[in-house]
């Protein structure tokens, strides 16, 4: 009979235990399908939030409506695209519902000072009692902004037609409309000599009309200058401040006329191309500039001249449909600005017929014939274009930019819807070079908002990533070298009393929140680094320097010596060393700076020992108090304990028969750590620094409150940054749902997670490499 302890039966597991066993290994393969889902549940929302960003702009027809036969000079419209109007010779305006194709109000704005005009008129040669004709509307100018119109007429005089839309709470959520009568109506120049051309300025304070008379042959140029008293009482009446002849300044007839809506400086085209730019200085207008957009055409004829929203831009076209912006900008060595070719679009079909710039960004509404092209200025793209089934005489975008009006050559409007939320932005304007208006050159910027309307977003992501890439690159610099050499020492060299001290402290260490070691960064570190720049050049060199002349020194001593030391209380003697070291580094700053960094004063013009004036002088960098040499320091606290925590565990793992057997064929405990130890850890120390990497890439807290965060394109270490992560903590807040900043923070974010997944990748299969090679089974 067998003994019971030779039982087959008790080698078997109990019920309990395999079915643990199987419910753990069940269970965590289902967390780990779980995690891999949740996380490409993550990539799938955030890549939904962002392929909205590069559709383009979605166009369709909704209703046309007949219009009166008639000559129409001018196509408004609200603000909302639901009550547009337009405006015939005869000065009859027409408001139409687009809703209500039979709702139709019209509007005679210039009926008594017409009428007026009309019955002073002389009477005709032959004496005859017939009332004089009432003038006729020879120019006209309409402005989507202000929603003004302005008019000039065949007997020389000009109206101010201010055009009043309000909601008739009444008959609920619709649009009335009332068109005042000329605000102001006066003779430009020669009494009986028709307006050809128009073009009018409102700063609200002061107008500016400028009109083209021909009398005989000769085209002259006029432009009157309007002020308004403004009082508590409110707006006062508008009076004629002064006119002023600007013909004999003109090289060529003029074509056409436009005004800055500033009031403060106009543009003539000539009839041969020649563009003059005028501005208002010292109470004289003064010309700034002439140039030719097309000078590089066969022929430089230009068909259409308009501005851009903000009226820092105009847009050209060529009589074969060439089309080119023109920015202000100040060039090099030029005391102005004067407009220069920034962006060009691919031509149009022929010369420009119509044109209506969007007040709510800069695209802008053109074509010829029946093509109509949508573009967007900043990006330089095309945003959508179509040969429509009619030839377009004029169109107008609304103020809401989601509807487009166009009135066709057989008097029918046709109204259209318009879906682009998104126009801003492009692959060239999130990764490459874009020319915005007022810079010198084509640049990467991030600037989400600005202080006017007529801002131009700027979603350039480059300086965002470069800011991410230098922030992690410091971290790592300063992080790196002490968190190995630390984890070596503590696994290798250090006695295991000391160890059980060390190793927790620095565990406790990567507990320290992120908005402390920022708060400590931004308001201690900082204002000290400020001041003591070359003593931590000093301590940099010192305390390397230093600390191998020790490790040399001690090596030459005899072992009789050096045992008096014993193992794994060598820190005993280098801490005292150190300390000093750090001491003498520091003391040095004052004198390395009194010696090396000797400026003149831009104050005093004295001579003075202040590195801070002499880094901007020397490298024509600047120089920031929060800068990333503090976020370096305090990311790398952050980064240390990550580092040398797993670190630290893979070089204790390494096997005792490796270290032993090293040891007894020789080798000193240095050879031992550097030949065997460190590259059968690899794996894990590799592992340690990928991860420290993903902790500075993702570090967002000591970012926003150690640097200016200010997204500029340099790897200056005394300049400040911004990071993807800290992008996104400090706009996403304020970004508008579904708004353009709001997806752009999502691609942001889709960058970072790449990024960060991208590393890891490469690092595990590194990893899997280092364990293979280095594996001691």
């Amino acid at each position: 009979m067998s003994s019971p302890h030779l039982s087959p039966d008790r080698f078997q597991s109990s019920k309990w235990t395999l079915f643990v066993d199987g419910f753990m290994t069940r269970f965590i393969k289902t967390g780990g399908l779980v995690v891999i889902t949740a996380v490409l549940g993550i990539f799938v929302f955030i890549l939904s939030q962002i392929i909205p960003l590069f559709q383009g702009a979605k166009v369709g027809p909704l209703q046309t409506v007949d219009l009166p036969a008639g000559k129409y000079l001018i196509l408004g419209v609200d603000e909302g695209g639901e009550l547009p109007f337009v405006m015939r010779d005869d000065g009859q305006m027409s408001f139409i519902d687009v809703e209500d194709h039979n709702k139709v109000t019209q509007v005679d704005p210039l009926a008594e000072v017409l009428a007026a005009t009309a019955s002073v008129s002389p009477a005709p040669a032959s004496g005859a009692s017939a009332p004089a004709a009432r003038p006729t509307i020879t120019a006209s100018f309409y402005s989507l902004l202000r929603q003004e119109v302005i008019v000039g007429t065949s007997d020389g005089r000009f109206g101010i037609i201010p055009i009043n839309y309000s909601t008739d709470w009444a008959s609920g959520d619709s649009k009335t409309v009332q068109a005042a009568k000329a605000e102001a109506f006066a003779l430009l120049d020669k009494p009986g000599v028709p307006i050809r051309d128009i073009g009018f300025g409102n700063s609200g304070d002061t107008l500016i009309i400028a009109g083209v008379q021909d009398v005989g042959d000769v085209s002259e140029l006029r432009v009157v200058r309007m002020t308004r008293q403004s009082s508590l009482m409110g707006e006062g009446e508008l009076k004629v401040d002064k006119t002023y002849d600007l013909t004999p300044l003109l090289k060529e007839k003029p074509a056409k006329i436009l005004v800055s809506t500033n009031a403060d400086s106009l543009l003539v085209l000539g009839s041969q191309g020649e563009v003059e730019y005028f501005f208002y200085q010292g109470d004289q207008f003064v010309l700034r500039q002439q140039f030719r957009p097309f000078k590089d055409l066969k022929d430089p004829t230009v068909a259409s001249l308009n501005f851009l929203f903000g009226d820092v831009s105009i847009v050209v076209t060529s009589t074969t449909g060439e089309n080119r912006v023109y920015s202000l900008m100040r060039p090099k060595g030029a005391d102005v600005r004067q407009f220069v070719e920034t962006k060009w679009f691919r031509a149009l079909p022929g010369a420009a017929s119509f044109y209506s710039a969007s007040i709510r960004n800069k695209a802008f509404l053109t074509g010829s014939g029946s093509t109509a092209s949508l573009r967007y200025a900043t990006t330089q793209n095309i945003r959508w274009e179509a040969k429509l089934p009619f030839q377009v005489a004029d169109a107008a975008i609304d103020g809401k930019f989601n509807r487009i009006l166009f009135l066709d050559a057989d008097a029918k409007l046709h109204s259209y819807s318009l879906v682009d939320p998104h126009p801003e932005i492009s692959y060239e304007a999130l990764f490459g070079k874009i020319w915005y208006e007022g810079y010198s050159e084509p640049s990467y910027q991030w600037q989400s908002t600005g202080g006017s309307d007529e801002f131009e977003p700027k979603f350039s992501l480059v300086p965002l990533i470069i800011g991410t890439l230098k922030g992690t690159l410091y971290a790592m610099i300063f992080a790196v070298p002490i968190a190995l050499f630390a984890a070596i020492y503590t696994s290798q060299f250090l006695h295991p009393k000391y160890k059980a001290f060390v190793k927790p402290t620095m565990e406790v260490m990567a507990s320290l929140p992120s908005v402390v070691l920022g708060f400590l960064a931004a308001l201690w570190l900082a204002p000290i680094l400020e001041q003591r720049v070359p003593s931590v050049i000093a301590v940099l060199l010192v305390v390397p320097l230093g600390m191998i002349a020790l490790g040399c020194g001690w090596n030459s001593l005899p072992f009789q010596v050096r045992r008096l030391v014993r193992e794994g209380h060598e820190f005993v003697l280098v801490f005292p060393v150190l300390l000093l070291l750090l001491w003498v580094g520091w003391s040095l700053g004052p004198v390395i700076e009194r010696h090396f960094f000797v400026v003149a004063d831009p104050a005093t013009g004295q001579k003075v020992a202040d590195f801070r004036l002499w880094w901007p002088q020397f490298t024509g960098a600047s120089y920031e108090q929060r800068n990333s040499l503090v976020v370096g320091l305090m990311m790398g606290f952050a980064v240390i304990p990550l580092i040398f925590t797993i670190a630290e565990d893979s070089l204790t793992n390494v096997p005792d028969t490796l270290r032993s057997g090293s040891l007894a064929l020789g080798a000193s405990r240095w050879q031992t750590t550097m030949r065997i130890v460190v590259p059968t850890a690899s794996p894990g120390i590799f592992s340690a620094l990928m991860i420290g990497l993903g902790r500075a890439v993702g570090e967002t807290m000591i970012v926003v409150m150690a640097t200016g965060n200010t997204p500029i394109m340099d790897f200056n270490i005394f300049s400040g940054m911004r990071t993807l992560s800290a992008n996104i903590a400090v706009e996403l807040p304020e970004a508008p749902f579904h708004g353009t900043l709001y997806r752009t923070l999502f691609l942001g974010a889709m960058l970072l997670f790449l990024m960060t997944f991208l590393v890891n990748t490469g690092a595990e299969i590194l990893r899997q490499h280092l364990r293979e090679k280095y594996r001691t089974v």
